[in-house]
């Protein structure tokens, strides 16, 4: 497992592109026939992807890191299949996500495998986990049943539908909050107006994008923004005094994840456009 460190506002000022770039962006989440994992001192989160293959991957601790004997000894886990449809078995339950499901994995689950369903190959699987002091069940949200809200408009290049997966009202977790948010055709602006939310850290995976084509990620500071560009299945962490927002060459999907100390989705600082440098 991969440990990031990040810097503080401070020393983020004088950071060249590559420096941001190993702080911030995680760009090779998901290599065929294994699970990798990034884990973040921010919040503690760790973020992962899987795409297995003809064998099922099992989720496991890693000593060093985390000290456990297994991973959801002390943590839960939203997953999302970005590929064809898959399985995960969760202590021997057995569940079918076709693309776009998400499954919560609450805390002290002690088997999780990653796995294809049978007669396809393609399953991506997408992770990201907090701490948990709580156990909640096991839940699969179908992405047709996740909670939908249509913002932004054509003339704004922002109109946008955001799923919230899990969240208060939703699944039950201890700190996680995590959905996905589609553009629309023509649209290419996501989370602008931007804002900040001291009370937790945000990750962003970038995906459903042409090999060709790209997002120009801002973060940052309201006022000492930089632009990161992000390409199809990177994601990049963002930490309580950043902006997380960006532009690209077309519509595009991505899926958000949320921990911290505050659940609720609105709780977040609003930038206005004029104080944006």
């Amino acid at each position: 497992m991969e440990v990031r460190y990040l810097p503080n506002p401070e020393s983020y000022r004088r950071m060249t592109t590559e420096e941001l770039r190993q702080a911030f962006v995680l760009e090779n989440l998901f290599n065929r026939g294994s699970i990798s994992m990034v884990y973040c001192d921010a919040d503690r989160a760790i973020i992962g992807g899987a795409i297995p293959q003809d064998a099922p991957l099992e989720l496991t601790a890693t000593t060093k890191e985390m000290a456990a004997q297994f991973f959801a000894e002390r943590r839960e886990i939203g997953v999302v299949n970005i590929g064809a449809e898959g399985i995960i078995r969760a202590d021997g339950q057995q569940y079918a996500l076709a693309r776009n499901d998400m499954l919560y994995i609450g805390r002290g689950v002690r088997r999780i495998e990653f796995g294809n369903a049978r007669g396809s190959h393609g399953a991506i699987f997408y992770f990201v986990s907090f701490p948990a002091h709580t156990p909640y069940p096991v839940t699969y949200v179908r992405a047709a049943d996740a909670e939908a809200a249509t913002l932004g408009s054509p003339d704004g290049a922002n109109k946008r539908t955001i799923h919230r997966y899990i969240h208060r009202g939703g699944p039950t977790s201890c700190q996680l909050v995590m959905g996905m948010t589609d553009l629309a055709p023509g649209s290419v602006w996501n989370t602008m107006p931007p804002h900040t939310h001291m009370r937790r850290t945000e990750v962003y995976l970038y995906y459903d994008l042409d090999p060709d084509a790209m997002v120009v990620h801002l973060m940052g500071p309201a006022d000492e923004t930089r632009n990161l560009i992000l390409r199809n299945q990177q994601a990049v962490i963002s930490p309580s005094w950043s902006i997380h927002c960006g532009c690209a060459t077309t519509n595009f999907s991505f899926i958000w994840a949320m921990g911290g100390e505050n659940q609720e989705f609105t709780d977040m600082d609003g930038i206005t456009m004029k104080d944006l440098r």
